[in-house]
C-alpha cells in the first residue's frame, strides 16, 4: 500500500513539474485579461512619468489592453518599489523604474521591505536619458568654461536647484561639481518641476538634471543650456555640446528608465511584454515622441539590463558617498 502510494505521489509530482510550462504558456496565451498597471515612481510632468506615458499608449495597443499610470512617489522612489515588488506576479502590475527610485533611492533610505536586486524581474530598458546643465537666461554665462569662471569670481554666492536630497538631479550635481571644481550652494527642493521653476525664476539660477524635464523650457527661451551629459549630442540638440567636450573628459551624467515585473513574473509574459515594449520602442512615431521629450530610446534583454542596473547601483554608491549621505 505505501508503496503504490509513494509511486502515486511520484507520478503526480512528475506531472506537474510536465504541465508546469504548458501551465505558463497558457497564461501567456491569455495574457493579459485586464487593463495594466503601470506603476511610476515619480509625479505627473517627472521625467519617468513623461516618457512612460508616451510608451504606454503604443505599448497597451500592442498587447490589446489600456496601461494605467499609478503614479506613486515619495521616499525616493521606494513607496513605488514597494508596492510593485509585493503585487501578484501575474503581469497586470509593472514598475517604471529609472536611475533615481531603483538605484539611488534605496541606497539612501532605510530598511525596506524588499531587496532592489531580487524582487523583480527585469524586462527591458525603455529609454536613456541624458542629464542638461542649464541656467537662467539673466545669469552672465553660456559655457561651461564660462561658468566656472564666473563661480571662481563669486565662490560660494550662485545657487544650484535640484530636486531633492538624493535624487538624480542631486548627486549628479555633487559629481559635476566636484569634477569641475564649482564653489556653490545646493539648494534641495521638492521635486523637479519645483527645482527647474527655481531656475526660470532666478532663486536657484543653474541647475542639472534629466533632460525631459527641460527640453520645452530650452525651446521656450526660459532656460538656456550649457551642455549635456551624454557621450554623444542629443540627437534634437545637435549644436550643444557635451561635458566631456565642454573640458570634462571621460565625465558622463545621466540616467535611464526600464520596465520591472515582479519576482516570479512567468517568463513567457516577461518574454511578450519584452517583445511588445521593442516594438513599441522601436515605432517611429513613438521614438519621435520621446526623443521630443528628452529620452533616447533604447531596448536590451532582460539578463543586459539586469548587469546595467547593476553597474549604476556601484556608481551611484559613490556619488552618495561623495555627497556624505546618510541612510534615513
Amino acid at each position: 500500500m505505501q508503496r503504490t502510494l509513494k509511486s502515486a505521489l511520484v507520478l503526480g509530482l512528475a506531472a506537474m513539474l510536465h504541465q508546469g510550462p504548458a501551465i505558463a504558456a497558457d497564461a501567456a496565451a491569455n495574457y493579459p485579461s485586464r487593463p495594466i498597471r503601470l506603476i511610476v515612481p515619480q509625479n505627473p510632468g517627472a521625467s519617468n512619468d513623461t516618457i512612460s506615458r508616451i510608451v504606454s499608449v503604443k505599448m497597451g495597443a500592442q498587447l490589446g489592453q489600456q496601461i494605467v499610470v499609478d503614479n506613486r512617489a515619495g521616499a525616493g522612489g521606494t513607496i513605488a518599489g514597494e508596492l510593485a515588488a509585493t503585487a501578484a506576479p501575474d503581469g497586470h502590475t509593472l514598475f517604471a523604474t529609472a536611475t533615481a527610485s531603483q538605484v539611488i533611492g534605496p541606497q539612501i533610505v532605510g530598511k525596506l521591505n524588499y531587496d532592489p536586486a531580487k524582487s523583480f524581474e527585469p524586462i527591458s530598458l525603455i529609454a536613456v536619458t541624458q542629464n542638461i546643465l542649464v541656467v537662467n537666461p539673466k545669469l552672465p554665462v553660456k559655457t561651461l568654461k564660462e561658468l566656472i569662471a564666473y563661480t571662481n569670481a563669486n565662490p560660494g554666492k550662485l545657487n544650484m536647484a535640484n530636486a531633492g536630497a538624493g535624487t538624480q538631479s542631486h548627486l549628479a550635481g555633487v559629481l559635476l561639481t566636484h569634477a569641475a571644481k564649482l564653489d556653490v550652494v545646493h539648494v534641495p527642493y521638492k521635486g523637479g518641476g519645483a527645482s527647474v521653476g527655481a531656475v526660470i525664476a532666478g532663486e536657484s539660477p543653474v541647475t542639472i538634471t534629466p533632460a525631459p524635464a527641460v527640453m520645452g523650457h530650452i525651446r521656450a527661451g526660459r532656460l538656456r543650456a550649457l551642455a549635456s551629459g551624454g557621450k554623444k549630442r542629443l540627437s534634437l540638440m545637435p549644436e550643444l555640446p557635451t561635458l566631456i567636450e565642454s573640458g570634462l573628459p571621460g565625465f558622463f551624467s545621466g540616467g535611464w528608465i526600464g520596465l520591472l515585473a515582479p519576482k516570479g513574473t512567468p517568463k513567457p509574459i516577461i518574454d511578450k511584454l519584452h517583445a511588445a515594449l521593442v516594438k513599441t520602442v522601436n515605432d517611429p512615431e513613438t521614438a519621435k515622441l520621446m526623443e521630443r521629450a528628452g529620452g533616447d530610446p533604447e531596448t536590451d534583454t532582460p539578463a543586459e539590463f539586469a548587469r546595467l542596473i547593476d553597474e549604476e547601483w556601484k556608481n551611484f554608491g559613490e556619488a552618495i558617498r561623495i555627497a556624505k549621505l546618510k541612510a534615513y
